[in-house]
């Protein structure tokens, strides 16, 4: 099974893997679940969760002994190793490309992080062993007779900056939204295992041209599935202020010197790069920085601002967010998907009731690059 321009869906699979690795969610020596509990996990066949599991235990991520099954790997596993650290790059890379666009200096980031961590060191420098500490802890203020309760709210999948602002409307509605960013199918595999409420995604079915119904019925089939519309977006190609390389079309990220930067494997983004290159007749090989991935549209608009990429596939809002150049090439449907029952939970009905409000609407698509007309419209895949 396929995702996009005939990713395979076990590549998908072993690559969330790999992400709860580089998270410290999976710690080494850590039980993969057995083939048969993942398949049915996952909703897909035996095969390839088998193949995932192969896939990484070519790459020393994982280990399989008889009578052990499958586990993290406790030596090995540099690839995982390097995914922690380009996330780690790559959440610096976003602060700092974005500060710098609010009109920060660098020295005064450097003065601001060295603050920051010597408050948190000297908060973690608290005399007395971890018993003294815990019982030193004042008691939880107990909330007033007839105040609202906070209600939490599990996001995951496709990163947008949208959420963000979603996050700070729940706040004020008594409400906190968690997100877990991963790609558009990483979240609906979290939605599949019960790890998330809503999960975000756009992905593109390169048969039907569908976005988002035909991935589900594919992660949760048979499962009734309601779709939530966030918004439609463009996509197009992030490039410096000014564009002075002259970067038009998709065409010209072919050319000499041209250096790209690339969404993960999964990624809503990175299936609409590869059909559109499919459309154009052009090699992914042929594009120098391919295989370079950033996790965020900010983290690849934070790489064209450094001067570390010339261009990426991104959001027009990334790209204005940093002062950056725009090349728009294709409009996409944002989505949220959930289980119907989920629509009951007060905190999801919060949500829901934001995406219905005209004042949310109006400040999402003050981003710029949003069309919100259906926002909040929902639809049900079975």
């Amino acid at each position: 099974m396929t995702s996009g321009a005939a990713q395979p869906l076990y590549r998908a699979i072993a690559a969330e893997i790999v992400r709860r690795i580089a998270a410290g969610e999976l710690v080494p020596g850590a039980r993969l679940p057995p083939v048969r509990d993942a398949a049915a996990a996952w909703g897909v066949n035996l095969n390839t969760v088998a193949r995932a599991y192969a896939h990484l235990a070519a790459q020393g991520i994982v280990e399989t002994r008889a009578g052990g099954g499958t586990r993290v790997a406790r030596t090995g596993g540099q690839a995982a190793a390097a995914e922690r650290a380009a996330r780690l790059r790559a959440l610096f890379a976003e602060a700092i490309g974005t500060a710098l666009g609010l009109g920060y200096a660098p020295s005064e980031l450097e003065a601001s992080f060295a603050s920051q961590m010597a408050r948190w060191r000297a908060a973690r420098a608290t005399p007395g062993d971890g018993t003294q500490r815990a019982a030193a802890r004042p008691e939880p203020a107990r909330r007033p007779r007839g105040s609202r309760r906070v209600e939490l709210v599990r996001l995951a999948g496709s990163h947008d900056l949208s959420l963000e602002l979603l996050s700070g409307w729940a706040r004020a509605e008594t409400l906190r939204v968690t997100w877990q960013p991963s790609s558009s199918l990483g979240g609906l595999f979290a939605l599949a295992s019960g790890d998330c409420d809503l999960a975000g995604c756009h992905l593109l079915d390169a048969e039907t041209g569908e976005y988002n119904a035909p991935f589900v019925r594919r992660v949760l089939p048979g499962e009734p599935v309601d779709l939530v519309t966030l918004a439609e977006r463009e996509q197009g190609l992030i490039v410096a202020a000014g564009n002075p390389l002259r970067i038009g079309a998709l065409g010209d990220l072919a050319q000499p010197g041209i250096r790209y930067v690339n969404r993960p494997r999964g990624a809503g983004t990175r299936v609409l790069l590869d059909r559109l290159l499919a459309q154009a007749g052009l090699s992914p090989a042929a594009i120098a920085g391919y295989g370079r991935e950033e996790p965020t549209h900010l983290a690849v608009a934070g790489a064209v601002a450094a001067g570390t990429a010339d261009a990426g596939l991104g959001i027009g809002a990334a790209a204005r967010a940093l002062g950056l150049g725009f090349v728009p090439l294709a409009r996409e449907r944002y989505e949220l998907a959930m289980r119907p029952a989920t629509a009951e939970r007060p905190g999801v009905r919060a949500v829901l009731a934001a995406l219905r409000n005209p004042a949310f609407a109006a400040a999402v698509e003050a981003l710029d690059g949003y069309d919100v007309r259906e926002m909040g419209r929902t639809r049900r895949v079975a």
